[in-house]
């Protein structure tokens, strides 16, 4: 079978983020499918772009997976440019549509980037190569610019968006959704109930078999200074940001100062300059932050940290869902996890791996914090054991890969 899978943002595990196209598509050609990529040349969520040298496509290869990278201008924030990047996208996909049905006759037809655009030109595709089409959701747009950005239904741009959610819902063959709690949105923008499947994000079991790579110097050093004090250590490890509820964290620590614990917050972020200040004024000695480790050091850095901590906003957007990739290296590395977060779903509890409390509340994430610290070693270590057993029962790519594929052939009621 011939997969194409439309991505803005697919990257790879030589370009960074966004990692689930790449573990999908090399999954699916593993079992013998042929799988190409397409995506744009720049996205703010990659470490490193593909090199396109002036030219406006850049095919390759990359374990076993065909790319095609189309150029789109650059962009920084969420402003005009951004729009102007995926405008860029979509409009080449539409120009493309038939040399990439003459040069991969593809079977199935996958529009997965964030936003919804890529829609029209997916099922143009599809339609000329007589392919299935697949929609595959990973956060709800045009709600999320709505509601976390603040936008009107009635700003141009949202209206666009919201008409291709509504096509999407209307033509797509199948949908996959990442987010569990979609089923009554996507019926009420024309989704027939039996197109729906939920297939969350995963992991790659093969690197956490593989021995990791030693932690850098200093880092090592710090978490073996914090063991030798008998300090309890909990860990935060990813993208520094407003959304990432580190404030509620810092307050909590400020609440914990008498207890033996020390916190190590690793990673970066637009908010790293502000809450190392806060920290300061809170005078929170125990509390340190850390530049961030590369991906294959992931491993080391979760068996060395005694609780892990996830935290979220109250946001009204969660009631559709979550499905946080950090939580996957926390259950992975058998961390027991204190997750402060009111949604419509609780990894964390479904899992058993930790302890849930109310998210932007530091005094009951102290709370959390003081119910862990107060188990045994043996009793933490249990809970992070169901977190990696639950991930590699039902989160790994060679998992998720199989479950995918069954949605391709997933047939239309009669009746």
């Amino acid at each position: 079978m011939n997969i194409l899978l439309i991505n803005h943002y697919a990257g790879s595990v030589h370009h960074g983020m966004e990692y689930r196209p790449y573990y999908l598509a090399r999954e699916w050609v593993r079992l013998g499918h042929r799988v190409r990529i397409v995506a744009a040349s720049h996205a703010h969520v990659r470490t490193r772009q593909p090199a396109l040298a002036g030219r406006s496509r850049r095919d390759e290869n990359i374990d076993g997976i065909d790319y095609t990278w189309f150029a789109t201008p650059p962009y920084r924030g969420n402003d005009l440019a951004r729009v102007r990047n995926m405008g860029a996208f979509v409009l080449r996909l539409w120009v493309e549509a038939r040399r990439l049905t003459r040069e991969f006759a593809p079977d199935v037809v996958i529009a997965s980037s964030t936003y919804p655009l890529d829609i029209w030109p997916a099922h143009r595709i599809a339609r000329l190569a007589g392919a299935r089409l697949l929609h595959e959701v990973h956060d709800l747009w045009p709600l999320s610019p709505m509601e976390l950005g603040g936008f009107s239904r009635r700003h141009p741009f949202i209206r666009l968006l919201q008409a291709a959610e509504d096509y999407a819902c209307r033509h797509a063959d199948t949908i996959v959704s990442i987010l569990p709690k979609v089923r009554e949105h996507l019926e009420a923008r024309g989704m027939a109930p039996h197109k729906l499947h939920l297939i969350p994000n995963g992991l790659d079991p093969a690197e956490w078999l593989a021995a990791p790579p030693a932690l850098p110097e200093a880092l090592d050093a710090l978490l073996s200074g914090l063991r030798a004090q008998g300090l309890a250590v909990v860990g935060y490890a990813g993208s520094h940001g407003l959304a990432n509820a580190l404030d509620t964290l810092l307050e909590a620590a400020s609440l914990m100062k008498n207890q033996p614990l020390a916190f190590v917050l690793v990673g970066d972020g637009p908010e790293k300059p502000r809450l190392e200040r806060r920290a300061r004024e809170l005078g929170l000695a125990r509390v340190h932050f850390v530049a961030p480790v590369a991906k294959v050091q992931i491993p080391a850095l979760m068996a060395r940290l005694d609780i892990a901590y996830l935290g979220w906003q109250r946001q009204p957007l969660y009631r559709f869902g979550i499905a946080p990739n950090k939580l996957l290296d926390y259950m992975m590395g058998g961390c027991p996890v204190l997750h402060a977060v009111e949604a419509g779903n609780d990894p964390v509890r479904e899992a058993g791996c930790g302890i849930t409390v109310a998210p932007e509340d530091p005094a009951a994430v102290a709370r959390g914090l003081a119910a862990l610290l107060a188990m045994s070693r043996a009793e933490r270590r249990a809970l992070g054991e169901r977190g990696r057993a639950h991930a590699l029962a039902n989160l790994t790519y060679p998992v998720l890969g199989r479950r995918f594929l069954t949605t391709f052939a997933h047939e239309v009621p009669h009746g």
